[in-house]
């Protein structure tokens, strides 16, 4: 192991500490990207479990409403009740297919109850002259309407201000503040069917992706990333003692260094010098004489020369 003392010494001791730190941020960006790929998994199950199940009816599922976990999102929800289109809103900044649009939020007071409801009834492209107002907002049906919507948690304050008539996100705290009088603030319904059918109403949007994204084969790199790096400092180490040994074989035969050059006079590195290589092997073999510790290949080398000085 004499051959690769070199090791211990600050220099290549410090690289190894580089690979090594190197290391650990790989693992740590690896594991990121496997939490990420979990949340994705999750959000995927929740879609089988939810999104095409027959609907519950509302009396069932009004807690979702007043606060909505997770595992609820996608959840069908049947109801009946009559919009309050006056207190209408549009939902800034919302993407769809690629496009940015707005979305239309309506209170839905459900029949039988005091309760009152958020009911997203779609995606409403922006003007192509204005951009502060979409193309077209059509009015919900009047008078009694029969629901089938799908469970979204609210959303999270954004803290950006929105035009009057206007939401920065589907925050309901902040919707309710505006109307003056009590909503369900947990969750709010995404449309997916409104009987009466109106003439014209907002895109539906479309179905959430279930691809879980290329997180796991991101983390399978990082980690092979890591571990490249010890990869090229064993490589790196094997090279240079190999040219180590390669000037100690020059040093011994020829009394000074011997620098190989190329037919164009350029120097040759040692390690690609066939000369070198061979005053190695000959400072090997003139070693193993003198232990007594020939090879068969010595030996057989030995025949040929006794053959051919007879």
């Amino acid at each position: 192991m004499n051959r690769y003392r070199f090791l211990l010494t600050p220099t290549w001791l410090g690289w190894l500490g580089i690979c090594v730190l190197f290391a650990v941020a790989c693992v740590f960006l690896g594991q990121w990207q496997i939490d990420r790929r979990e949340v994705a998994l999750e959000e995927i199950n929740r879609i089988v479990d939810n999104y095409d199940q027959e609907p519950i009816p509302y009396a069932e599922a009004r807690e979702l409403f007043e606060a909505a976990e997770d595992q609820d999102e996608w959840t069908v929800v049947e109801l009946s009740g009559e919009y309050l289109t006056e207190d209408s809103r549009l939902v800034r900044n919302r993407g769809h297919s690629g496009s940015v649009g707005y979305e239309s939020v309506v209170p839905f007071a459900v029949a039988g109850t005091d309760d009152v409801v958020v009911i997203d009834r779609g995606w409403l492209p922006t003007d192509s002259t204005d951009g502060s107002q979409p193309a077209l907002n059509p009015d919900p049906p009047e008078g009694e309407v029969d629901l089938v919507a799908r469970i979204r948690p609210a959303e999270p304050e954004i803290n950006r201000g929105a035009p009057e008539g206007q939401l920065a996100s589907i925050d309901l705290n902040e919707y309710q503040d505006q109307l003056g009088y009590d909503l369900l603030t947990g969750g709010y319904g995404l449309m997916a069917e409104e009987s009466p059918a109106p003439e014209v109403a907002p895109r539906q949007l479309i179905r959430p992706s279930q691809d879980e994204g290329p997180h796991l084969s991101y983390s399978m790199q990082w980690i092979t990333f890591g571990l490249l790096g010890f990869i090229g400092w064993g490589y790196a180490a094997r090279i240079h003692a190999r040219n180590r040994d390669y000037e100690e074989a020059e040093a011994l035969i020829g009394g000074e260094p011997h620098h190989a050059e190329a037919a164009d006079g350029a120097p040759v590195h040692a390690a690609s010098s066939a000369p070198a290589q061979n005053r190695v092997r000959e400072v090997r073999r003139r070693q193993r004489i003198r232990t007594g510790k020939l090879s068969d290949e010595d030996l057989e080398d030995a025949w040929v020369e006794e053959r051919l000085h007879r």
